[in-house]
C-alpha cells in the first residue's frame, strides 16, 4: 500500500458512522502495574509532546472534549482508554520528548509507554504523530525501534499539515515516507491530517475502523 491509497466511500461512511456512535472513556492507567484488562482489540495513539494526540482522538469521534486537549506540552498525564462502540478501545497515551518534565517524570512516563507497547496482546495497530513541521526527530525513531523489535505493526500520521505551504508538506509527506522504509513495522501508508481542516480524519477512521471488524 502506498501513501496515496485511499479507503473506498462505502469504508468511509462505515468508518464514520463507528466513529460517530458511542464511545465512552472506560480507564486511565497512571503507572504500567494499573493497565486495565484487554477487553477488544487497541488502536494506540502515540508522540511527541504537543504533536496533536488528544485533538486527533476528538477529531475521529467528532467530540471536542472526549480527550483533554492542552496548550501545555505534556498535558497527558495518563493512559487513557475509550471503548468505541464495543468494537475497538482507542488508546491515548502520554506524549514523549517533552524536556520541562523532571529527568525522573520523564523516564517513568517513557517506561510506562514502553511497557504498554511492548506488553499487550491484542494491540493492532499503532498510529504514531509527526508533526509535519517538524518531520521525525531521533525520539520518533526511539519509538519506532521499540515496536520494530516487539513487531506491533503503526501507521505514520502527519499532523497539522494545513500549517505547510504545498512544497513544504510534499517534503515532509517524502521524509515520513522514506523514513517508514526503513522500518520492518512500520505501514508504507502514510496519512496527512489536521484536526482544523479534517484532512485525512475520514481516511484514518476508515483504517482504524478496518482493525474491529
Amino acid at each position: 500500500m502506498t501513501e496515496e491509497a485511499q479507503a473506498s466511500v462505502e469504508e468511509i461512511e462505515a468508518a464514520r458512522r463507528l466513529f460517530a456512535g458511542r464511545c465512552d472513556f472506560v480507564w486511565g492507567a497512571t503507572s504500567a502495574q494499573n493497565l486495565p484488562p484487554e477487553k477488544l482489540d487497541e488502536v494506540a495513539f502515540v508522540g511527541r509532546s504537543n504533536a496533536g494526540k488528544s485533538s486527533l482522538v476528538n477529531a475521529l469521534t467528532g467530540r471536542k472534549a472526549l480527550a483533554r486537549v492542552s496548550q501545555t506540552p505534556g498535558a497527558t498525564r495518563q493512559i487513557n482508554f475509550f471503548d468505541l462502540g464495543g468494537q475497538l478501545m482507542l488508546v491515548d497515551l502520554p506524549g514523549y520528548g517533552f524536556a520541562k518534565r523532571s529527568k525522573m517524570e520523564a523516564a517513568q512516563w517513557q517506561e510506562m509507554i514502553f511497557v504498554y507497547l511492548r506488553g499487550r496482546a491484542r494491540l493492532r495497530r499503532v498510529a504514531l504523530l509527526i508533526d509535519a513541521r517538524r518531520g521525525a526527530m531521533d525520539s520518533d525513531r526511539q519509538v519506532m525501534e521499540l515496536l520494530d523489535r516487539t513487531a506491533v505493526s503503526y501507521l505514520l500520521v502527519l499532523t497539522k499539515v494545513d500549517e505547510l505551504d504545498k512544497a513544504a508538506l510534499d517534503q515532509s509527506r517524502a521524509g515520513a515516507t522514506a523514513e517508514a522504509a526503513n522500518h520492518t513495522a512500520a505501514l508504507q501508508q502514510v496519512i496527512l491530517t489536521s484536526t482544523l481542516s479534517g484532512t485525512g480524519i475520514p481516511d484514518l477512521r476508515a483504517h482504524l475502523a478496518s482493525l474491529g471488524r
